[in-house]
């Protein structure tokens, strides 16, 4: 068993320290998971902007996520892996399920999405694609590199003809800038739906 100070000496975590509101970590954690979760979505999806989208929203659910990681329950590969599959079973169920030619007359309604379940994916999508448009383009472009194409950052360094540490600042800023931008929606989200001002009304 762990003494005390072996606990207390115990390195944090990736998500924890996104979790705790650590800038750097963020950046890592991207340049650890992208490869996993790239090659995850690409086994989900042939449709090369689908898996782009999907990485996205992975990377960000697991940022706005990252305080539910526990260590002691499983390791951070696992937790990550997890998640992802669980969001890709989730897209793939929405977005290219089909009714197999047996079922359309015996259980349409079971077999096709809703239209609710359509709208709200095309919605997810739109709104993850809007706040990439809000980034600055430089940081829009190295994210969309490594989120997109799976770049490391010494590939988009190269690429971009960027000094390393450049392209480092611009996904550092661009992902703290990212994460505002979701904090910021999902107050909005759950004003509208409570029906309370957001505080930007409030303020107004």
């Amino acid at each position: 068993m762990l003494s005390l100070s072996e606990i207390g000496n115990t390195p944090r975590t990736i998500l924890e320290r996104i979790a705790e509101g650590d800038s750097r970590a963020v950046d890592e954690c991207m340049e650890q998971y992208r490869g996993l979760v790239w090659s995850m979505a690409r086994r989900f999806t042939n449709d090369h902007a689908d898996a782009e989208d999907a990485v996205q929203e992975i990377f960000i659910e697991l940022w706005r996520h990252a305080g539910r990681f526990d260590p002691s329950v499983a390791a951070e590969s696992t937790f990550v892996a997890m998640l992802a599959r669980r969001r890709l079973i989730d897209r793939n169920r929405r977005r290219t399920r089909r009714p197999e030619a047996t079922s359309i007359v015996a259980e349409p309604a079971a077999t096709m999405p809703s239209e609710s379940e359509r709208l709200e994916t095309l919605e997810e999508g739109r709104r993850v694609r809007s706040l990439f448009a809000q980034l600055r383009p430089e940081q829009r472009r190295v994210l969309e590199l490594s989120f997109d194409e799976g770049l490391s950052q010494q590939e988009i360094a190269e690429a971009t003809r960027l000094p390393l540490g450049t392209v480092k600042t611009h996904s550092r800023r661009g992902l703290i800038r990212l994460r505002q931008l979701l904090e910021v929606a999902s107050k909005k989200s759950v004003a509208s739906k409570s029906g309370a001002p957001s505080e930007e009304e409030a303020s107004s």
